[in-house]
């Protein structure tokens, strides 16, 4: 499992001209899955993304939690997280998890990082086409990898 997360001042999601879903202060979480992920993966993860100090404390100092400072998160399903792009010019997401698999991981994503958090997870719909808006505070944009715990 492969997760970019990006702090934001708002986020939202779009999907023909309607608005799906929207946080203020949070973080803004892209996923995208394997074949071979498990709840491992996803609870290992989840625990991650609720965990990273990375909001400033009274200090300025990145040293808060998303749960510590009550922000929201807005988690969007996003397969080209696993693009290979070494051969050509044309990416392939070979690696990335068909639907039958992908959106139960997702789902069960989105419900273990509600309970992490504490509270609802916002989200887009697996598999639209998602208009994503963000205001990138800071900027702070992490990438974790559940298969590539070091990275």
């Amino acid at each position: 499992m492969r997760v970019v997360i990006q702090r934001v001042s708002e986020a939202s999601v779009t999907i023909n001209n309607e608005l799906v879903s929207s946080i203020q202060k949070g973080l803004l979480v892209l996923a995208g899955f394997e074949a071979d992920d498990n709840k491992e993966d996803i609870d290992w993860t989840c625990n991650k993304i609720t965990q990273l100090r990375i909001f400033d404390d009274i200090n300025g100092v990145m040293n808060l939690s998303v749960k510590e400072i009550e922000g929201e998160v807005l988690a969007v399903s996003q397969f080209t997280l696993h693009a290979k792009t070494k051969k050509g010019n044309r990416p392939s997401y070979i690696n990335a998890a068909p639907p039958g698999i992908s959106i139960p991981l997702y789902d069960h994503f989105l419900e273990t990082l509600s309970e992490n958090l504490g509270r609802k997870v916002r989200s887009g719909v697996f598999g639209a086409h998602m208009i994503v808006r963000l205001i990138n505070d800071g900027p702070v944009t992490i990438i974790i990898d559940s298969k590539n715990k070091d990275f």
